[in-house]
């Protein structure tokens, strides 16, 4: 059983009066030696960036990939406490060195690989990916984490000599302590020394730690109470609490620390893990992903032929398009068999060394039928930018399906591209030939453009766009505004004026750079009024315009949340799966079918967390070709029962589903339980919070700790006169308890124009969205009206829960935002039933029924279109958005 702690407070206070306070080499095609004549090694190196690959020349076209738990990642072997030691021990002294400084943060699994490294450039790369995976803001050039760690350890050595002694852990893991008091009673008592910690640390809470030396030498103990206050004396028949206090020096504060401590009994075990748990943490199993980028081969295994040639086909601002071609016979490799289903799987893993570093590293994964003829070569094809100069090229092929490699190791010598125009290429010339229009795509020379957002979060009224451009090529700019062209500028600085209306919605806007003859050279796309955390893919490449006979250029931007990370990018020819790329740039050579008159490009992008968007783009379409717009609409369902508990158990037959009148097909029914939750909780800080402010914050606590599981995020939004995001969405509880602690109850009401504001954050986010409204006042300063404010929660498709508290609230509004969008509305005389509330809201969440259709109206209109859903049972109602905007 725990004990409440009492509070530390008065005997940091106490140690203010105490006096012992302590403060060119041209590639043409060459074939690989064997790599039998390879050290092998069980390593790693880190995932930079990528691209993707084609399908085999003529009507040959790639199908679907082999089974998916064939491209995940290994995890290393487990090796033996004894044979880690060992490996440590035979390292060289700088990576001794770092492992001794690292060993609290390593883990197991990281340390293991790490020690079966056996090239010194692999293990600079995984040094520096380790502190990566630990940055707690990558978009900055600083990394506070390792540099906060350095420090620590500098600090903990010079004070303590070595990691041996648990004061330096410590130390380490939670900075120096608010107040420190070392015993001088010598005659009676092992030397110790107690810490005084306050809410100023990392736990956000106060604790003692009591260090010991037993017998007076070598290194300190963290004391546990388990071992009873008799460790602490030398006799310990002698243990006298008082004794110390009236007999040692700064007694009082040494009894203070050692009986807080005492008083935690079996608690403390708590207390002490959490402060003897290392700072930050891998996010991930990022050393399985660091072990796949590994171009060694496992000892003696089988191996195939292939040949690699290169070429230079463009450049890309100051670097070097470097283009890779292996090619592989059919008959050389084995087939995935999955019923009906036969499939040709590679994967291509490669590493650039610049001098002794590793430059860059690489992985793509190519997929073709298993219906092409033994005797045909796959082309596998990828692509690098590189600066001119001297390169080491590592590449390993592995045929997924008969476990064999290809791997060859080769200097190369990248020459500077002058001009748009690519380079004779040292290619084979039918290579040449059939890449030749992807090819052409690439040689872009120094032309860019980039539109620069104006200031403020919310686009409206009238703005200006510029565009930033390079090259000497470009005559002109043409802008579009949802797809329709509004203007061509001539003469640079490159811009437009737009009047965006008085709501802040969504618009696309795109600008092309031309030349002299309209020729299009670099193209930038902007998304207005999407929020930081939009996750978006854009084909760049190939374009609508143009026609495309033997090759086409794949080329894809990804726009990703803040703190996410892309997974990979999978290349389509119209349904057959071509090539994945697991890091950027997101380019890909795509060979085409002989004949091909009509098809389409897409790229499909997907997160860590498995969430996922496309981009398609049709090729060779005629031009009276129009796309046809279908509307498909998913609906979030909750069904209530008359005490408004959800309801199980329910099928499609019993929900009817009808737009502006006309019934719908549901195409897709689904309960599901566990769907991740985008949730943002919008908490009224005005000044007449302020006797609420604790409670409030209590309860949304609560909420984050019991909903936000690992798919999960949310996001906190305070907002009096003005808006304020305290947390971007995340998923960790601790940050969002931070953003709570900071709140203030101070100034006046806007509303609608901080519900705008919530809603727009949301834009960009794809799935089930909820947004938790808690206030106690009516609007008094917001410039969008209520009518505003409930036409662009339409348009949001976010349900929104909106939460009054008082009496002095406009219940018929809130309510109405609520119902309008799929949400409940909630109405408390006082703060004691919020916590049951967030649990209704919470279960709801869990507890949707997904009902999908395709809309039966196909006019190409912006007008508000109504949706009925009804359940066909006694006392069920169904709670969903009333409608959207196409």
């Amino acid at each position: 059983m725990t004990r409440k702690s009492p509070s530390i407070g008065p005997l940091l206070a106490l140690l203010v009066a105490c006096p012992l306070l302590l403060a060119p080499l041209s590639i043409a095609a060459f074939a690989a030696d064997p790599p039998a004549s390879q050290t092998p090694a069980t390593t790693g190196t880190p995932p930079p960036s990528a691209a993707a690959a084609p399908p085999a020349e003529g009507a040959v076209t790639p199908a679907k990939p082999a089974e998916p738990e064939k491209t995940k990642p290994k995890k290393p072997k487990k090796l033996a406490r004894g044979e880690i030691k060992k490996r440590i021990a035979a390292l060289p002294e700088a990576y001794r060195a770092w492992v001794e400084e690292a060993q609290f943060l390593l883990t197991d699994e990281e340390l293991a690989t790490f020690v079966e490294l056996e090239k010194d450039y692999q293990r600079d790369a995984f040094i520096k990916r380790f502190w990566q995976v630990r940055d707690p803001y990558p978009e900055t050039a600083r990394n506070e984490f390792k540099d906060r760690w350095e420090t620590g350890v500098l600090e903990a050595k010079s004070q303590f000599g070595s990691f041996s002694d648990d004061r330096a852990k410590i130390v380490l893991f939670n900075g120096s302590p608010d107040g420190r008091v070392g015993g001088s009673c010598t005659t009676f008592l092992w030397p110790i020394e107690v810490w005084f910690y306050g809410r100023g640390n990392r736990l956000r809470e106060e604790f003692v730690v009591v260090f010991v030396q037993r017998w007076g030498v070598g290194p300190y103990r963290i004391w546990d109470p388990s071992e009873g206050i008799q460790a602490l004396f030398i006799d310990p028949n002698s243990a006298n609490v008082e004794r110390i206090i009236t007999d040692c020096r700064n007694g009082d504060s040494l009894a203070g620390g050692i009986g807080w401590v005492a008083n935690q009994r079996l608690g403390y075990l708590t207390i002490r893990a959490r402060f003897e748990q290392p700072p930050g943490g891998p996010s991930g199993e990022w050393t399985a992903t660091f072990n796949s980028y590994s171009t060694d081969i496992p000892p003696g295994a089988a191996t195939f032929p292939a040949k690699v040639e290169l070429a230079f086909p463009g450049r890309r601002q100051n670097r070097t398009v470097v283009q890779g071609v292996a090619a592989v016979t059919a008959s050389d490799l084995g087939q995935a068999v999955l019923g009906e289903h036969r499939s040709y799987n590679l994967l291509v893993t490669g590493e650039l060394l610049e001098g002794k570093d590793l430059f860059d590293s690489f992985r793509y994964k190519f997929d073709f039928p298993g219906l092409i003829s033994g005797d045909t070569t796959l082309p596998l094809v990828f692509q690098r930018y590189l600066r001119p100069g001297k390169y080491k090229l590592i590449v390993k092929i592995e045929d997924m399906n008969g476990q064999k490699f290809h791997r060859i190791e080769r200097d190369i010598e990248v020459p500077a591209v002058e001009g748009a125009e690519p380079p004779l290429t040292p290619m084979d010339p039918a290579t040449a030939r059939l890449l030749a229009e992807a090819n052409a795509a690439i040689a872009r020379g120094d032309a860019t453009l980039r539109l620069l957002v104006p200031a403020g979060d919310l686009q409206t009224g009238m703005q200006r766009f510029d565009a930033l451009t390079t090259g000497k090529e470009i005559a002109k700019v043409a802008f579009a505004l949802n797809g329709k062209p509004v203007m061509t500028d001539g003469k640079p600085p490159y811009s437009v004026e737009l009047d965006l209306g008085t709501l802040p919605r969504n618009h696309t806007l795109v600008a092309a750079a031309l030349d002299g003859s309209g020729k299009e050279l670099a193209r930038d796309e902007l998304a207005l009024n999407a929020a930081t955390q939009r996750f978006r893919v854009r084909l760049v490449e190939p374009q609508r315009s143009k026609r495309y006979v033997s090759s086409l250029q794949a080329e894809a931007e990804v726009s990703v949340p803040d703190g996410e990370e892309v997974e990979r990018v999978e290349f389509y020819l119209n349904e057959t799966l071509l090539a994945t790329a697991y890091q950027p740039p997101f380019a890909q050579a795509i060979v085409l079918p002989k004949d091909l008159e009509l098809g389409y490009v897409r790229a499909v992008a997907y997160l860590t967390d498995g969430n996922s968007t496309e981009d398609l783009v049709f090729v060779n379409a005629p031009e009276d070709f129009q796309q046809l717009k279908v509307q498909f609409v998913e609906l979030y369902t909750s069904a209530l029962d008359r005490n408004g508990r959800p309801v199980e158990g329910l099928e499609a037959k019993d929900f009817k589903v009808s737009e502006d009148g006309v019934a719908q097909e549901i195409v897709r029914f689904e309960q599901v339980e566990n769907l991740p939750i985008h949730a943002a909780v919008l908490l009224d800080t005005s000044a007449s919070m302020d006797p609420n402010i604790e409670a409030v914050r209590t309860a949304a606590l609560q909420f984050f700790e019991k909903t936000i599981q690992p798919k999960d995020r949310a996001a906190l939004i305070t907002f009096n006169d003005h808006p304020n995001l305290s947390v971007k969405f995340t998923k960790d509880v601790a940050a969002l308890a931070g953003g709570l602690a900071g709140i203030k109850a101070e100034r006046g009401t806007a509303l609608y124009d901080c519900l705008v504001f919530s809603l727009y954050y949301f834009s960009g986010v794809k799935g089930q969205r909820a947004l938790l409204l808690l206030s106690d006042g009516k609007d008094e300063a917001s410039k969008f009206s209520y009518e505003d404010t409930l036409d662009f929660a339409r348009r949001a498709g976010v349900t929104i829960y909106a939460i009054g508290l008082g009496k002095d609230l406009d219940k018929k509004k809130l309510s109405r935002l609520a119902e309008e969008t799929g949400g409940r509305s909630f109405f408390l005389e006082t703060t004691g039933a919020l916590a049951s509330i967030y649990t209704q809201i919470e279960k709801e969440l869990r507890s949707k029924y997904l009902i999908a259709y395709q809309s039966t109206n196909t006019a190409n209109d912006t007008d508000f279109r109504s949706v009925d859903l009804k359940i066909d049972r006694s006392g069920v109602e169904a709670k969903t958005l009333r409608g959207y905007y196409p």
